[in-house]
């Protein structure tokens, strides 16, 4: 049995709270600069966490990827570049209401989705850690590929109303992510000789230059700037934050749900996830599917509530049985090991107070982000009052240091000249950027996973529909392609009669 009290004092112990205040502040501004991800801002923080406790060091670890993850939403909803690459499905819907002067809305929409979709993961895994995370343990690269596919399909969801631009933009993307080494065989491709193509061009450049590099191109040719025309919003985010929840709270639900469920599948991620949730929202719920303010919303929180569950989801297989969800429980498994303490089912029964204790740190760590997530907004919010001639630069520097920053290398910013030249051309002929997105982040999982298959099952492509899982995940793929290709008819058929 687990001491509550223990777990308890722990929680609320003055040293603790004292660094999940400080890691969360240093999370918020690490988020919220484009092309600085969660997974550096916690890779910085290791020679730090390193010095502390077991507990103290996961709580830093736990507040500042959820804090970055929720911090990346500002920069995409107030300039349109989102600080990671998590908040990349929903840019477009947070900074078109910025330019209609609800900045307010759009932010606060991302902030209360957050803490609701991190404080459902955090009962899910308090609640339901073994058996989900037993679920996850039985993908293979069959499931691996099936659930890629899943997610390649939710490009024609957010492809927009032209289905030929759409598959140009992913096919695109697609394209992208086939430069650098053959994942399987480790063979070069259209490296052109040049040792810097070797591993890709890299998601955060090519993410800064179609969404901000494009955004400041499009910008210069307005007379005022982009900056400029964005009206001023006061609105106070705590008055507006519980209409926001109880006209959506059906898809913040869903968010949090799907985005709990992708989090268990170790490698999967918060950028899945939030495109995963995006997408069904866009088709599933009725006000999801519509193109004014309120659609707008309703897909900014289903995709934001995704983002932050996700982070809980994948300490479900790490805590459960020692395997990391994704990069960040790596360090944080890695950390555990250091102080002694082994994550897997022997921790549970070895050590109950201090993995409950990890658990409740969620909740701390979600809850925190309210008062600091406004404080962060506010000062941010600022940019948008000073004048486009002089924030430009300053964007474009902050473009140029966060893609130097990721790749260590002077290539990474040609790659953002050139993705934003090609951003503002595909732009200017209405060709979407989420299909491309999409294809560059899912291109080599699915890449992966199918080769493996085949490498397993010696060129058998029965081997996709052997196992139940990858059956029924084959089917509902199937399924949701049947759907999209009768829909799209039906609406041809609804045209030409009209």
């Amino acid at each position: 049995m687990v001491d509550v009290s223990t777990v308890l004092a722990q929680v609320f112990d003055p040293y603790l709270l004292g660094v999940v205040l400080a890691t969360a502040a240093y999370g918020l501004v690490i988020g919220a600069i484009p092309g600085l991800t969660a997974l550096m801002s916690v890779a910085l923080l290791v020679p730090i966490v390193t010095l502390m406790d077991p507990i103290p060091a996961v709580a830093a670890i736990i507040t500042c990827s959820s804090m970055a993850i929720f911090a990346g939403d500002i920069p995409g909803a107030l300039l349109r570049m989102p600080g990671t690459p998590a908040s990349a499905a929903y840019t477009d819907d947070a900074h078109g209401l910025t330019r209609e002067g609800k900045s307010a809305v759009a932010l606060g929409c991302s902030l209360v989705a957050s803490v609701i979709g991190g404080l459902i993961s955090a009962v899910v895994l308090m609640v339901a850690a073994p058996s989900l995370a037993s679920i996850a343990l039985s993908f293979s690269s069959v499931e691996y590929f099936w659930l890629a596919v899943v997610g390649l399909s939710c490009a024609i969801f957010v492809a927009g109303p032209s289905l030929v631009k759409g598959l140009a933009s992913l096919f695109l993307g697609l394209g992208i992510a086939t430069i650098g080494m053959d994942p399987v065989g480790g063979i070069p491709r259209f490296t052109f000789g040049d040792p810097n193509l070797l591993s890709g061009p890299g998601l955060i450049p090519v993410l800064i230059g179609f969404f901000a590099l494009s955004e400041l191109l499009r910008g210069s040719q307005q007379a005022d700037g982009a900056l400029a025309s964005a009206p001023r919003d006061d609105t106070s985010l705590l008055r507006i934050m519980p209409g926001l929840v109880w006209r959506h709270k059906v898809g913040v639900l869903r968010g949090g749900a799907v985005g709990t469920l992708v989090g268990t599948i170790p490698g999967a991620g918060q950028d899945i996830a939030a495109w995963i949730s995006y997408a069904i929202t866009g088709k599933v719920s009725r006000v999801g599917a519509r193109d004014d303010d309120a659609g707008r919303q309703e897909r900014i929180m289903s995709a934001g509530a995704s983002n932050n569950a996700s982070v809980g989801g994948a300490y479900i297989p790490a805590t459960v049985f020692g395997i990391p969800g994704d990069a960040v429980t790596a360090i944080v498994i890695s950390v555990l090991f250091l102080k002694g303490l082994n994550p897997g089912p022997t921790l549970f029964l070895n050590h109950p107070e201090t993995i409950y204790t990890i658990f409740a740190i969620f909740f701390v760590a979600n809850l925190v982000m309210i008062p600091l997530g406004v404080l962060c907004i506010r000062a941010f919010g600022l940019i948008v009052r000073i004048p486009a001639a002089y924030i430009a630069p300053s964007i474009l520097m902050f473009c140029i240091l966060g893609a130097f920053a990721v790749e260590n290398t002077l290539f990474s910013v040609g790659v953002i000249a050139v993705i934003g030249m090609l951003g503002y051309m595909m732009e200017a002929n209405e060709i979407p950027f989420a299909p491309a997105v999409l294809g560059l982040i899912l291109g080599p999982m699915i890449e992966q996973s199918f080769m493996t298959t085949m490498l397993k099952s010696s060129g058998d492509l029965a081997a996709f529909v052997d196992r139940p899982l990858g059956l029924a995940l084959g089917a509902v793929t199937a399924l949701a392609w049947l759907l999209i290709l009768a829909g799209r008819l039906m609406r041809r058929r609804g045209a030409r009669q009209a």
